[in-house]
């Protein structure tokens, strides 16, 4: 604590002790390396952080769950009964690891559609945020039983929806239900109040975006240095043989057939955005360009190739990267 005293009238400030915001970066430093980047890594997992940006992305990985979720209704005797496309025993043996767990694999299947109702429910109220610390982590639990359940059918967003739901859970498990952002708890907890309170900054919720943000990195960074290991990304060829297969063809880009040179720009462009991802997203002059391309990314493969859901999970997960008050302002 600064032990400056407030100026009298007929004193000046300059005439009272050095104040703490006249404090310099010099002042501060502790001389020690390793100290510094210690308390480095502790305002970067743990300063607290406001939970708009976090209530956002609540609501747009809640409502990816319940969709998700609701299209297994579609087929779910096929997909989770014993007599159907993968009995249990069968699922069972392919895991070979209680660690795999889900469930599923107590459910007899007289009870399929009740449970699968009530786990939709449930993911619905993690996505408006009611009961948030707890149903959060009830989604996750819900969406690993189901991957583990029909482990064949496991792809891209099954695997960003578990994760961006267990960060999730993690960035609740400090934040009280007033300083919930854009959710029920929050609602529930000030509708008695002429003025509600603020939200509160909170630690967890900066340690789960900062998750969120350390995985995506690595997701792009290892698709990029995977990209390396095949011919058809170092010529030129991978876009037009993606856009040519007819598997997932949405839309007719065998055009680009004529124009060579724009399956070269798209094939590089791609390659070098993912593995440049980690280093530049970070950075304010470049965080624009860098997510600009990563919705011109996703939103094209979601087009033109069928997989919208997967685009539009993987911008969720970009998304943690804007300043809160830009995503809410903007």
């Amino acid at each position: 604590m600064s032990s400056a005293t407030a100026p009298t009238p007929n004193q000046s400030p300059a005439a009272v002790g050095p104040s703490v915001e006249s404090t310099g970066p010099a002042e501060r430093s502790s001389g020690n390396p390793f100290t510094e980047a210690v308390a480095a890594c502790d305002r970067y997992f743990f300063a607290p952080r406001e939970t708009k940006l976090l209530g956002l992305l609540r609501w747009a990985t809640g409502l990816m769950l319940v969709y998700t979720h609701l299209v297994w209704g579609l087929s779910l005797e096929a997909f989770f009964s014993d007599d159907g496309w993968l009995p249990r025993e069968n699922v069972l043996d392919y895991h070979r690891s209680a660690a795999e767990w889900s469930f599923w694999f107590v459910v007899p299947d007289a009870w399929l559609w009740p449970v699968h109702v009530v786990c939709c429910v449930l993911l619905a109220l993690f996505a408006v945020g009611l009961f948030t610390r707890v149903t959060a982590w009830i989604a996750f639990a819900i969406v690993v039983s189901y991957t583990h359940r029909v482990p064949t059918a496991l792809f891209g967003l099954d695997q960003i929806n578990g994760m961006l739901t267990l960060y999730l859970a993690v960035a609740y498990l400090a934040v009280p239900g007033a300083s919930r952002a854009f959710s029920l708890d929050r609602w529930l907890a000030t509708r008695g109040q002429s003025e509600p309170s603020p939200v509160r900054p909170s630690w967890s919720a900066n340690l789960g975006l900062r998750l969120i943000q350390i995985h995506m990195c690595v997701i792009y960074t290892f698709a990029g240095l995977g990209k390396l290991l095949g011919v058809s990304w170092w010529d030129g060829s991978a876009m037009w043989r993606t856009v040519s297969n007819l598997e997932y063809q949405t839309i007719d880009m065998t055009w680009i057939a004529h124009h060579t040179w724009m399956s070269d720009v798209m094939t590089h462009v791609t390659a070098v955005w993912e593995l440049t991802f980690w280093a530049l997203v970070w950075r304010p002059f470049w965080r624009w360009p860098v997510l600009a391309t990563a919705v011109v990314v996703h939103l094209g493969i979601g087009a033109a190739m069928g997989m919208m859901t997967f685009g539009l999970i993987m911008l969720v997960g970009c998304a943690s990267f804007l300043p809160y008050d830009e995503a809410v302002e903007s």
